[in-house]
C-alpha cells in the first residue's frame, strides 16, 4: 500500500501571506481556472514544478483575478516569507499539483514531463 504524503507541522510565521499564497493555488488548480492557468503555462513554455518561475512571469495573478486585485503579486508574497514558510507554500504547490486527475495530466503531458 503506497504511504500518503503527510505534512510536516511547522508552524507558519506568516500567516496572512502564506494564506493568500495557499488560496490563490487552489483556485489556480480548481476546475474553473485549472486549464487556463495551464493553457498559459504551455504558452510561455514553463513546465508545472517550476514554481519560481510561475511567480517570476506573475503566471499566478494573470489568471486568479482574486489575487491580481490583492495589491501584491504572488512573487512579492513569497519573497516577503521566511525561509521555512516558503518552503510549505512550495510545497503546497508541488504536492496539489500531483493532486491533477489523470486526465488533464495526460491533455497536459508536457508540462508534467521533465525534458
Amino acid at each position: 500500500m503506497k504511504a500518503l504524503f503527510e505534512q510536516a507541522g511547522i508552524k507558519i510565521e506568516k500567516e496572512q501571506e502564506f494564506q493568500a499564497l495557499k488560496q490563490s493555488i487552489e483556485r489556480l488548480l480548481s476546475p474553473a481556472l485549472i486549464e487556463k492557468f495551464f493553457t498559459k503555462l504551455e504558452k510561455k513554455n514553463v513546465r508545472i514544478r517550476e514554481f519560481e518561475k510561475v511567480l517570476d512571469l506573475k503566471l499566478m495573478e494573470s489568471v486568479d483575478e482574486t489575487l491580481a486585485k490583492a495589491g501584491k503579486s504572488a512573487k512579492e508574497l513569497y519573497d516577503s516569507l521566511p525561509v521555512t514558510d516558503r518552503g510549505q507554500v512550495r510545497e503546497l504547490y508541488l504536492t496539489k499539483i500531483e493532486e491533477v486527475g489523470s486526465d488533464l495530466r495526460q491533455k497536459y503531458h508536457k508540462l508534467y514531463s521533465y525534458y
